[in-house]
């Protein structure tokens, strides 16, 4: 997880994903940052006639933005930061991009509204993550860094052995090196099944070198399972393994967003299921 890219826009959370990517790059030794900024080739007139921009121009305003907000960044310490400016789309284009330069991990920032309670995912970041090019973290609006010492897992202890992406997993932990708590939200009151116990068994096995705490947490709702257990144990960052872009998108929609209200600072990483 060494080649980091920072998908920008200008808006105030990129910059803030941006600033966030950087400081945790520098934790990771040998570690580089791309900060990568994508445009339309079409744009509307005002009579809503597509027209075309002119590229050279666009680039040029970008390299320039781009080589401001390197600057703001501050001291990089060892950590190289380069900066891509590409015509496109940004799911599509980031595509081709992570693949050829092998960038490891992309960080994007959650678009705000007025009220915290309010915040949501934007388009072009659940497009990203659906698109499952790489790990993909999401920094809140306000996070302000600080070094993963606690990391949870979320899993619901199904298929673990087709669907957990373990070289990623593995590969983000042995980076970071946090104390690892993986936790399973069961819905109903009672004895863990023998099949969960035996996908409790498998990923045991999977992440014994990173000595996970496993939790058996009982609640109908998912999200006030992980409220609760996050309240409790503080961990600086969430791991979840969607198996559906919807699955992902379910747990930022209006109705679940209160309830992680609480949450705010706390980044999660996306790593897709196998």
């Amino acid at each position: 997880m060494k080649k980091i890219l920072a998908a920008v826009d200008f808006s105030e959370p990129s910059k803030n994903a941006a600033r966030y990517a950087l400081a945790l790059a520098k934790d990771i030794p040998g570690s580089s940052l791309t900060l990568y900024y994508t445009y339309e080739v079409m744009t509307a007139g005002s009579d809503g006639t597509p027209l075309l921009v002119d590229t050279d121009a666009r680039k040029v305003i970008a390299s320039g933005a781009l080589n401001n907000l390197k600057a703001e960044l501050g001291d990089a310490g060892n950590v190289n930061i380069d900066i891509a400016i590409e015509p496109g789309r940004l799911s599509s284009t980031l595509v081709k991009y992570v693949e050829h330069l092998g960038i490891e991990l992309i960080v994007m920032g959650i678009t705000g509204t007025s009220r915290l309670e309010q915040i949501i995912i934007g388009s072009n970041t659940l497009s990203v993550i659906s698109e499952d090019i790489c790990p993909v973290l999401i920094v809140p609006a306000d996070a302000t860094y600080k070094k993963i010492n606690k990391a949870v897992l979320t899993t619901d202890l199904k298929d673990v052995a087709s669907t957990t992406p373990v070289k990623e997993l593995q590969s983000v932990l042995s980076d970071l090196k946090p104390e690892l708590s993986v936790a399973h939200v069961a819905f109903e009151v009672g004895e863990m099944p023998d099949s969960i116990k035996k996908e409790k068994d498998a990923l045991q096995k999977m992440l014994e070198r990173f000595n996970p705490a496993f939790f058996h947490i009982t609640d109908p709702d998912f999200i006030d399972a992980i409220d609760k257990f996050v309240k409790e144990y503080k961990p600086d960052m969430i791991i979840t393994v969607p198996r559906k872009h919807s699955f992902f998108k379910k747990l930022f929609t209006e109705s679940y967003t209160k309830k992680l209200a609480y949450n705010s600072q706390l980044p999660i990483l996306a790593i897709h299921s196998k």
